[in-house]
């Protein structure tokens, strides 16, 4: 498309159309977008033409080529991710003049969390439940970056992420813990030593998998001087790789408890090679959260005591 046009007074037609693009790039694709948006392929292409053709902008290759955003389609991206999540606070704010628990909470989450004998998550989502059972959850599971970028700009309510820097444009609710430990796998050097042998200097010489991105996980390797010879960006990676008998790495405790019972992996040396992880929910200072929000995190806070 070489003419370019300038996007007026935005219509309900502009927003369901952007609707429409959003939930195809979070399905990667048109096909896979089908069930999501109940309509058949035919329509959506139509619809992301017709978006096209009002921005004048050519927003994705699609295809049997397969399903590619173009820069502008990513800018555009982000940028509707922004606007819709303004729709839906709107939608809770006024809706909170009504005095009534309606419309869509976003919640994102650390991955591995739901095995943590201290997170009640669980708890306080059946909680919410009995006062706001109108209100539509959606759920993510992402890395603490891609969760704190998300609140900031609006795509999620809460986050709850593991503690590890604070931000002036984030408030924080202290949640749960969680015991981290170094494991090697069965067949690795380390397995079979005794943990008296085993110090920093000899660690060093084998190969460590961490998280790729700021977070304690970094945080310990840094303060360690692990060379990271690996990087994952969730705890299964991580376990993939130390599970392969090549690599060490922290894990939760009590997610690598069913590996370390079936004797595929072991903790290195407890007493030395571990950290604490405190959890925290994370929400936007400004605007305040919408009523729909508070009481989850109420709830949050009312089922982590």
């Amino acid at each position: 498309m070489t003419s370019r046009a300038q996007l007026g007074q935005l219509s309900d037609v502009e927003v369901r159309l952007l609707r429409v693009f959003r939930s195809v790039v979070d399905a990667g694709g048109v096909s896979a977008a089908e069930l999501e948006l109940n309509i058949g392929r035919s329509a959506i292409s139509r619809h992301l033409k017709d978006l096209e053709i009002r921005l004048g902008i050519v927003l994705c290759r699609r295809g049997r080529g397969g399903f590619a955003l173009s820069d502008e389609g990513r800018h555009v991206y982000e940028a509707a991710l922004r606007l819709l999540a303004a729709f839906d606070s709107f939608r809770s704010e006024v809706n909170d003049v009504h005095h009534r628990m309606t419309g869509n909470l976003s919640i994102a989450l650390f991955d591995k969390t739901v095995t943590n004998p201290d997170c009640h998550i669980t708890d306080a989502v059946r909680r919410f439940d009995v006062i706001a059972p109108e209100v539509t959850l959606n759920v993510h599971v992402g890395a603490t970056n891609d969760i704190e970028k998300g609140v900031i700009d609006g795509r999620f309510n809460i986050g709850v992420i593991p503690a590890h820097r604070s931000s002036t444009s984030l408030d924080y609710l202290s949640l749960f813990p969680e015991h981290m430990y170094l494991y090697v796998g069965h067949g690795h050097p380390l397995y079979a030593m005794d943990d008296i042998l085993i110090d920093d200097a000899m660690l060093r010489t084998h190969k460590f998998v961490g998280l790729g991105y700021h977070s304690p996980n970094m945080e310990i390797g840094n303060q360690k001087d692990f060379e990271r010879h690996a990087s994952c960006y969730d705890q299964e990676a991580v376990a993939t790789l130390i599970l392969s008998g090549c690599y060490l790495g922290f894990l939760p405790e009590h997610y690598a408890k069913s590996f370390q019972a079936q004797g595929l992996i072991r903790p290195v040396n407890c007493s030395l090679f571990t950290y604490l992880c405190d959890f925290v929910a994370i929400h936007r200072r400004s605007p305040r959260p919408s009523r729909i929000a508070q009481a989850f995190l109420n709830c949050l806070s009312d089922s982590h005591g």
